[in-house]
């Protein structure tokens, strides 16, 4: 398993930043962390040249926020998914109301039931005054246990996109995946994290599209077979130096149908 989560972050590394590949060794222990040292590097900070997208949360349903990021990720261009996506899909939650804030800083999606506004990838000096408004979202409960949640990709599963779209290549049928998520020692704050950067970059390399049918289960921790995960978020074990666990995972692709 630790081969396969080293795998996946070093795909990770790569798609994000390809030219990492060529200085580092990526198989490596090593080389992905002198490589992950060096892209986050010049994302970070306030006069990081890197994209950033701010999430203003006033309600949490995992499954609902879900749904939306897909949305708000689905409808992203190629330039901006691309952008994004050098940052490692950066994005810093929020706590607070969005339709307080819609006059001043209009977002780029709101979820429709004003539960959550995203705003436009963009330099972390455009969502500034944002973010010195609103403190960070602070979730720290653990994650409720509960049955498993189904819900739909939103949008058309066929049809024209607008010009510039979409960040995901091509079209297909719906498909049904499992949506994991990793419960021992993770709170709220964590599933955001977790969930948000498998979800959005899984759309970004086509494995989520509108119309698909995901269903969020949360278990204490991933594992068996690693070709049973389409996508892996893999982090720190964080009291086993050196090692990595999986954190959230999207499962290969099914025949959609009914629940």
């Amino acid at each position: 398993m630790q081969r396969a989560l080293r795998a996946s972050l070093a795909d990770r590394l790569r798609r994000a930043r390809p030219e990492l590949a060529e200085r580092h060794d990526l198989a490596s222990a090593d080389g992905l962390a002198a490589a992950g040292a060096e892209a986050i590097a010049p994302t970070t900070g306030e006069d990081g040249d890197g994209a950033l997208v701010a999430v203003v949360v006033r309600d949490l349903d995992l499954a609902v926020w879900a749904r939306q990021t897909c949305a708000f990720a689905l409808d992203l261009d190629t330039a901006a998914a691309a952008a994004w996506r050098r940052s490692f899909t950066r994005t810093v939650f929020l706590a607070g109301n969005p339709e307080h804030l819609m006059t001043r800083f209009p977002p780029a999606r709101t979820a429709p039931d004003l539960s959550a506004a995203w705003t436009a990838p963009g330099p972390p000096a455009a969502t500034a005054a944002l973010r010195r408004l609103l403190k960070l979202l602070q979730a720290d409960a653990p994650v409720p246990t509960g049955p498993d949640t189904p819900f739909e990709v939103p949008g058309a599963p066929e049809g024209p996109r607008p010009p510039g779209a979409p960040a995901v290549p091509g079209h297909r049928p719906p498909v049904r995946r499992d949506l994991y998520l990793a419960t021992a020692g993770c709170t709220l704050s964590d599933a955001l994290v977790h969930l948000n950067h498998v979800l959005v970059e899984a759309v970004m390399d086509g494995l989520v599209a509108p119309g698909d049918h995901l269903v969020l289960r949360r278990i204490p921790r991933l594992g068996g077979p690693p070709d049973r995960f389409a996508a892996v978020r893999a982090v720190a074990e964080a009291h086993l130096p050196g090692r990595l666990r999986a954190a959230a995972a999207l499962s290969g692709p099914q025949p959609s149908g009914p629940e």
